[in-house]
């Protein structure tokens, strides 16, 4: 038997649904408060002193947090190559600005102390905020319009057409419910960039964090449950209907997918996804309460498990789906229709079965060298090292 058949097509498709939520979360996780701090700079930073105590606490991690970011973009292509194709030419000018601000950081990095300038680096320092802020928010936005729908349809020999003229394929995307699904999102990553800081740097900066990121926790949260009932109660969800292949070839158009009143349905069927939203409500208000009590490595921990929860409710919410139409609900894309070939999912996987540990062994490693706080007095003694 050759080794691939081992592992059944359904199997395999169940790990990469699994393997692409991984890597998205690791990317919330460790990029997201890189994001968060970015936003929080022109606030928790008064001084070029304190603004640049802020940038240093990720200044040696950024780029190795990045690397989630390529790894889940790697993993959407190869293993979905329809959700692909779709998400980048349909989201194509929100995508562009996201790859602007990530394109900008690194120079703002780089180039801000260059000049001992005050306009000069406070130029710099409202590019780390654009950066960091925009891209939180675009991320939430994009979830609330794959939530509701995306207007595409496939053509019988199986073109995608995204509907709409190209500039409004990003107006478009700023409706009510999607823009509150970006606040959700750039409220978490503040709250999860505030538990950074708090951890990382100390006195005025710490202080204010604390602050900033007690108000962002009480926003997650509440703007996370006000999501949630507008969910239940004005979304229309989707279903798959009679027989589904699981294990046959990729093709959307040969689903069969109705909408629903609310992707509720998705609780009644399988009630233990409710963990998640739980999740992230509890682990938000346990974040904001240690915030404002000074707890330091544990309010880090339960900012994770907040932003874990909140992003498994949304893949378990829609599970099978990971596109839906809503123009063309026969087209959406689920983990059972849009997936690469057997043998392309299983080389994969074993090549990531290699690799992965590595990586997590590598970020591990990495961030028990650089354990400890910033202060103020390592940016001005070692001036020229540090950003």
């Amino acid at each position: 038997m050759i080794l691939h058949e081992l592992m059944s097509y359904e199997l395999l498709r169940m790990i990469w649904w699994g393997l692409l939520g991984f890597l998205l979360i690791g990317f919330a996780l460790t990029d997201g408060f890189d994001m968060g701090v970015g936003a929080l700079l022109p606030f928790v930073g008064k001084t070029d002193v304190e603004r640049r105590v802020a940038i240093n606490t990720i200044g040696p991690v950024w780029e190795g947090n990045q690397v989630w970011f390529i790894l889940g973009g790697g993993a959407i292509f190869a293993a979905w190559p329809p959700l692909y194709a779709l998400s980048f030419s349909g989201y194509y000018l929100a995508m562009f600005l996201i790859l602007s601000a990530f394109i900008v950081r690194p120079v703002a990095f780089k180039y801000r102390s260059k000049r001992d300038d005050p306009r000069w680096r406070a130029s710099w320092d409202w590019a780390l905020f654009v950066s960091g802020a925009a891209p939180a928010l675009l991320f939430g936005v994009a979830v609330g319009n794959v939530m509701q729908g995306v207007p595409f349809h496939f053509t019988v020999d199986l073109m995608p057409i995204y509907e709409g003229a190209w500039y409004t394929k990003f107006i478009g995307l700023l409706d009510p419910f999607s823009l509150l699904a970006g606040f959700v999102s750039l409220a978490i990553l503040v709250m999860h960039g505030a538990a950074w800081l708090t951890l990382k740097a100390e006195g005025n900066v710490q202080t204010r964090a604390r602050a900033i990121g007690s108000v962002a926790a009480l926003v997650a949260v509440a703007t996370y449950v006000l999501a949630g009932v507008w969910m239940a109660t004005g979304i229309q969800g989707f279903a798959t209907v009679g027989d589904v292949v699981i294990d046959g070839p990729s093709n959307p158009l040969h689903s069969d997918v109705v909408r629903t009143a609310s992707w509720l349905s998705a609780y009644a069927d399988r009630p233990w996804i409710a963990i998640a939203p739980i999740m992230g409500i509890v682990c938000g208000l346990l974040t904001f309460l240690g915030l404002r009590a000074g707890r330091e490595v544990s309010t880090l921990l339960f900012s994770k498990m907040a932003i874990l929860g909140v992003i498994s409710s949304v893949g378990l919410t829609m599970f099978p789906f990971i596109m839906p139409s809503s123009t063309d609900p026969q087209s959406s894309l689920t983990v059972w229709n849009s997936s690469s070939s057997h043998l392309t999912l299983f080389i994969m996987l074993f090549a990531t079965a290699i690799f992965m540990p590595l990586i997590l062994m590598y970020t591990a490693w990495v961030y028990k060298v650089l354990w400890g706080k910033v202060t103020e007095d390592d940016v001005t003694d070692k001036s020229s090292s540090l950003y």
